[in-house]
């Protein structure tokens, strides 16, 4: 036997053995996907999609301009028939002339056809084609439906579109040629690697599709994340409180305590070194605390907003003056955390308290009469759904809530990574963003209705006041000093509403920026990098239409812009406070333990 011929042997060898090898994972998977499904969790239909009576009032309405006005309906479905029909000529056309290649493609860029041979290829042209002819032609009879309430209509928009997304040709293996085409180059690995990502999510999830977004084995709090160096200093059920090591021998007499949203975990403030929020405040000499929220199981299912306003962000300010020494602190919210911090301070005045010198608002909610792309899934539908399911569980669960996210940006959250993961075979990314982004928190169920019902439904605190531990508040209570930061293309915390709140607090010193960028990338937005540019209009009075036109943008970051703001109402400089300089022994080393614990209930 030749040499050539023994080669040719052992590489038939192998492949048969990778091919055994491959078949006997691929009916493991199976099992194990059967075994999933079967003991799949229960949804509630409620929190499934809205309810059925939405899409019968469009149905509705659409019928009856159909009867009223026959001809626009039919000049919408002759123009539609007319399309596909023209299209389906053409392509026949270019394959009787013997031309393996697509006709002439009117339709729009879409990044999701981003390989070439969605543009070249006469079968994948074809299947991109329809698509979006058939897209536009829905996306034109929700567009001209005219009667339905304001509100009704954004939802029909909203999930709509997320119907015609789910039906994208590039979320099926069989009309999407990138995965056809990496099936080819490993000669199937990428689909047996596919399906162990796939049953692996599932089996994570209880049964629910939920894409895993970054690589869980690539991070680990307090090593590679949240490693900015500090102390536990107080603990309470609610609440850790860190105190950071200071870098600068001098610190401004004021301390700082940052309250973050108890929607996911604090450490988005303090990811990675070079875009530590946390470590960039320290090394500006700030004395700086930062408040961990327990991730709460069901034995927190009577917590309420008035428990995190008094055993939360009061405690944690009283905590902070003792150790400091201090009559005033500086105080940050971050989104929910803002919110909630400004019921405290209008609960402060009430009392009488002066303990906040100053408050800083990122991405606040205040004023809820416009809720934004959210406001799609705060309807009583849904609502209704997730007060029954909070109250029959103790909680709400960290998966409706991720879920829900996750569906405002469904393209970059949901379909782009479940292709690269279930059709491609790829490994999620090393991520911290994303992998901060999955490490979610539940919620206590009453402070979950609450906040929905009086807040996000009611819109109580900025019209005719929300009772919270026994006193009325209102926005226009809110009379420190403050500074609000919001993102231009926000989809969780409308900047025009988070603005709006801004104008009815009752500070005489306010200062409002707009940061280009997102929720949290408007945010997180570290000078060294040079990103994100940002607004400023000192003209509070103006809707938020003619202050947009009126505002000046700056290049890079806001973060230097708001220091040198807090740093003239932060005292003098005084020799650094290190964590525990008192006699009281600390509790454990930074990042602490509540950061820890995971979302299952």
């Amino acid at each position: 036997m030749t040499t050539k011929e023994t080669d040719e042997n052992n590489a038939e060898s192998h492949e048969n053995e990778r091919l055994e090898a491959n078949i006997e994972k691929m009916e493991q998977l199976s099992k194990r996907l059967v075994t999933v499904l079967n003991h799949k969790r229960e949804v509630p239909e409620a929190l499934q999609g809205p309810s059925q009576a939405l899409y019968m009032k469009a149905a509705s309405v659409y019928f009856a301009e159909m009867m009223e006005n026959p001809t626009k309906m039919i000049e919408q479905q002759a123009g539609y028939w007319g399309q596909t029909l023209k299209h389906y000529v053409e392509a026949q056309y270019q394959l009787a002339q013997g031309k393996l290649e697509a006709p002439e493609d009117p339709t729009p860029s879409d990044r999701r056809f981003s390989n070439p041979l969605w543009e070249t290829h006469p079968y994948f042209n074809y299947v991109k084609q329809q698509y979006m002819m058939n897209s536009c032609a829905v996306q034109e009879a929700m567009t001209g439906i005219e009667g339905l309430e304001p509100s009704d209509k954004k939802r029909l928009d909203f999930f709509g579109q997320q119907i015609l997304d789910m039906f994208s040709p590039t979320n099926f293996l069989a009309t999407n040629p990138d995965a056809l085409s990496r099936a080819v180059e490993t000669e199937g690995q990428s689909l047996v690697d596919g399906l162990e990502n796939l049953v692996s999510d599932l089996e994570a999830n209880q049964g629910e599709l939920q894409v895993t977004l970054a690589d869980k084995d690539a991070f680990t709090v307090g090593e590679n994340l949240a490693t900015t160096p500090g102390k536990v200093v107080f603990r309470n059920r609610l609440f850790e409180l860190i105190q950071y090591t200071p870098t600068t021998e001098q610190v401004h007499e004021t301390p700082l305590v940052i309250f973050p949203p108890w929607i996911n975990k604090f450490y988005i403030l303090d990811l990675k070194a070079q875009n530590s929020f946390v470590k960039w405040v320290v090394e500006q000499g700030y004395t700086l605390f930062v408040v961990s929220w327990v991730n709460p199981d069901t034995s927190y299912a009577d917590v309420s907003l008035d428990d995190y306003v008094t055993d939360g962000f009061m405690t944690a300010i009283s905590e902070v003056k003792t150790i400091c020494d201090v009559d005033q602190v500086n105080v940050i919210g971050y989104c929910i955390a803002g919110t909630t911090l400004s019921m405290t301070l209008a609960l402060m005045k009430k009392r009488g308290d002066t303990s906040v010198k100053s408050a800083t608002f990122f991405t606040t909610m205040t004023d809820f009469s416009d809720q934004g792309e959210v406001g799609v899934f705060l309807d009583d539908d849904f609502v209704d759904g997730i007060e029954q399911e909070a109250l029959r569980t103790g909680l709400l669960d960290s998966f409706f809530m991720q879920r829900t996210f996750s569906f405002l940006r469904a393209k970059d959250l949901i379909y782009g990574p479940a292709i690269k993961s279930y059709m491609m075979g790829q490994a999620p990314p090393a991520f911290d963003l994303l992998y901060w982004n999955g490490d979610s928190t539940n919620l206590p169920a009453r402070m979950a209705v609450q906040y929905l019902r009086g807040l996000c439904q009611g819109n109580q605190f900025a019209d005719g006041g929300i009772e919270i531990c026994g006193e009325t508040l209102h926005l226009s209570d809110v009379d420190v000093p403050l500074f609000a930061i919001a993102c231009e293309t926000d989809h969780i915390a409308a900047w025009t509403s988070s603005y709006r709140g801004v104008q009815q607090m009752g500070s005489n010193n306010k200062t409002f920026v707009m940061s280009e960028s997102g929720h949290i990338a408007g945010i997180v937005n570290p000078p060294s990098k040079k990103k994100y540019g940002h607004y400023t209009n000192t003209d509070l009075n103006a809707d938020s239409t003619d202050w947009q036109n009126a505002a000046m943008r700056h290049d890079g970051s806001w973060w230097p812009r708001w220091e040198g703001w807090l740093s003239q109402i932060s005292g003098a400089k005084q020799a650094a406070r290190a964590p525990n300089a008192s006699n009281d022994p600390a509790l454990g080393d930074a990042p602490g333990t509540y950061v820890l614990k995971g979302s299952t209930s």
